[in-house]
């Protein structure tokens, strides 16, 4: 899949693995279009790219398309990266036996597993009107982000986990289903990734060398940079199909 002359459509690209992923993809040829709720950094980041942002809530379907339909606007839309999420600690039922609040429950799953797909199902249905880009039939390519969490959740983790695991199990059967229209789909599971969620200072880098010595090799928090290396592969590798691959150092988290 070349993308010099495409678009490609990054949720969560206003920061972290979706800004790293946006960044790789235009060094590649792509016009990125940068589907975020921070306005300000999405729109920076996008005038920096050549490309366009739409602030978008990935779970709401006209928000979703409108981003789908800008993308369209730039270039023929090749790719998708589905990188917006979010998590949230609560233990099912907490040390005053209070149960885990079913809404903060459903808005985790409602951004990082409906979002996904609703972001999928749109940017795919964009892509099966396109032309082929080869004579195999191929038309796109789509990039998934679960998280280790789908594997080894931890304390506190229900939601996410559940989100993430329900990224990871709509893989294969939605590459199976797109298989009929030429488009690819896999996911990348990421491990303890260095992004703005650990915050900044002296206090978050001792926070995230603590967390470092759990990886097996290297002892460190992964690179955004490195995940956007295996967006790029999966986008541009033609023979990569309904996979799940962890990028996370062999890390396997602990209870807590």
């Amino acid at each position: 899949m070349e993308l010099e002359g495409a678009s490609v459509l990054v949720t969560g690209g206003a920061s972290g693995i979706g800004e790293a992923s946006a960044r790789r993809l235009a060094v590649l040829g792509a016009r990125p279009l940068i589907a975020d709720l921070n306005e300000e950094k999405g729109k920076a980041v996008a005038a920096e790219l050549g490309g366009e942002f739409v602030k978008t809530d990935v779970a709401d379907p006209e928000q979703a398309q409108a981003a789908v339909d800008a993308a369209l606007g730039l270039a023929p839309l090749r790719a998708l990266v589905n990188a917006a999420g979010l998590g949230n600690a609560n233990r099912t039922v907490n040390r005053e036996g209070k149960p885990f609040p079913l809404d903060q429950f459903e808005f985790v799953i409602r951004v990082n597993l409906i979002g996904t797909f609703n972001c999928l199902r749109l940017a795919a249905a964009a892509m099966s009107r396109q032309d082929p880009v080869d004579d195999e039939g191929q038309r796109g390519a789509i990039v998934n982000l679960a998280s280790v969490a789908a594997f080894d959740g931890q304390i506190g983790q229900a939601a996410y986990s559940a989100s993430k695991g329900g990224v990871v199990g709509l893989t294969l059967p939605v590459a199976r289903d797109l298989s009929a229209v030429g488009i690819r789909v896999n996911t990348i599971a990421p491990g303890l990734i260095d992004t703005p969620i650990y915050g900044h200072g002296e206090g978050a880098e001792k926070f995230k060398a603590n967390l470092g010595r759990n990886v097996l090799f290297p002892k460190r928090l992964g690179q955004a940079s490195e995940l956007a290396s295996m967006v790029a592969e999966l986008i541009t590798n033609d023979y990569m199909n309904g996979e799940t691959l962890r990028v996370d150092g062999g890390i396997r988290m602990p209870p807590k």
